[in-house]
């Protein structure tokens, strides 16, 4: 490559000066010679395909074309795909790593706050914060000062399901308080588990034995529906369920039914399908807790991405290593 390599967006463009605000592409241009005007939202644009021939580099992001065999064919100095979020299933073809071309995320960079709104919603539904909002709220009496059984994250037993870049980044949040921790994923041995702190379980001990679950494992053919309504049974009354991997993981017919009953709580930050329809019970019953698709980077969390995105091209120019390359053998059971 140059010493600088030539680069060029390919994503929405509203989101490059999200993304990349005038600090973090001041030091973006400093590793790449790419021009902040041209991003590809449609690879078959003259200016576009111009630029595509001599790119060296593409930084991607939410909104990029898909990148098949036909893009790669009129990019022959393309090297380096870096992507500025966190999966790229959806528009990297098998060809890119058939070509030996790199490819990086930003995904631990985006794990970060998802694992930051896991670590509220565990710690605010220990307290079960929401329930008795919602009391309060059409009680219009307060209790009064008082101990209510069953309150409390002392001791609360809190079940992982996945080590993946925020199933592990929750770990480490969680460390400090008083919690029972433990962590069900096919992919990691006992030694796995001990280096993370935390006891290997099956997945059914797991759910039998939690008061809250959060899902943090990719949406992939094997977990699809992987929280069933024979999953959810195991549950014991009362758990909570959170959400913040991919709708899919979860059967919502079941766990709607387990709501209705009264038997569970849920937070859920995904849904299947995405949005939820306007008439789903998911939305009106009062111990579901559905946000909209927002524990991922959002607002000013999003030049984050930008600043990984950066760092990885200072390192390409220099001839480093990728930090965070995505190997095509490990994207099978990634997000």
């Amino acid at each position: 490559m140059h010493e600088r390599p030539r680069a060029l967006f390919a994503m929405t463009a509203e989101n490059v000066p999200q993304i990349f605000p005038p600090d973090v592409l001041a030091r973006l241009r400093e590793a790449v010679e790419i021009n902040p005007a041209l991003v590809a939202e449609d690879f078959s644009d003259p200016e576009v395909r111009k630029a595509l021939a001599a790119a060296e580099v593409l930084i991607t992001g939410w909104g990029c074309p898909r990148i098949d065999e036909a893009v790669l064919d009129a990019a022959p100095e393309l090297r380096a795909v870096l992507h500025s979020a966190g999966s790229v299933k959806g528009f990297l073809a098998p060809a890119v790593w058939e070509r030996g071309i790199a490819v990086s995320t930003a995904a631990t960079a985006n794990a970060l706050p998802v694992a930051e709104y896991t670590l509220a919603m565990i710690l605010l539904a220990g307290k079960d914060i929401l329930g008795s909002r919602d009391r309060l709220r059409a009680e219009r009496v307060s209790p009064g000062w008082g101990f209510v059984p069953g309150i409390g994250n002392h001791g609360r037993r809190v079940g992982l399901i996945g080590a993946s870049r925020i199933g592990r980044r929750v770990i480490e949040l969680l460390r400090p308080f008083d919690l029972r921790v433990t962590l069900t994923d096919p992919y990691v041995d006992e030694a796995g588990a001990a280096a993370l702190g935390v006891p290997l379980l099956p997945l059914d001990d797991l759910l039998r034995t939690s008061d809250i679950v959060s899902v943090h494992a990719p949406d992939t053919p094997e977990t699809r529906r992987l929280i069933d309504r024979r999953a959810l049974a195991l549950m014991p009354d009362g758990a909570v369920l959170i959400n913040t991997a991919r709708g899919g993981l979860v059967d919502h017919d079941a766990l709607i039914d387990e709501l209705r009953a009264g038997r569970l709580s849920a937070i859920l930050d995904v849904t299947d399908p995405e949005p939820l329809p306007a008439d789903s019970p998911l939305l009106d019953l009062p111990n579901a807790f559905v946000t909209p698709h927002l524990a991922g980077s959002q607002g000013n969390e999003v030049a984050r991405l930008g600043l990984a995105v950066m760092e990885e091209a200072a390192r390409l120019a220099a001839g480093h290593p990728l930090a965070h390359a995505l190997d095509r053998a490990a994207l099978e059971r990634t997000a």
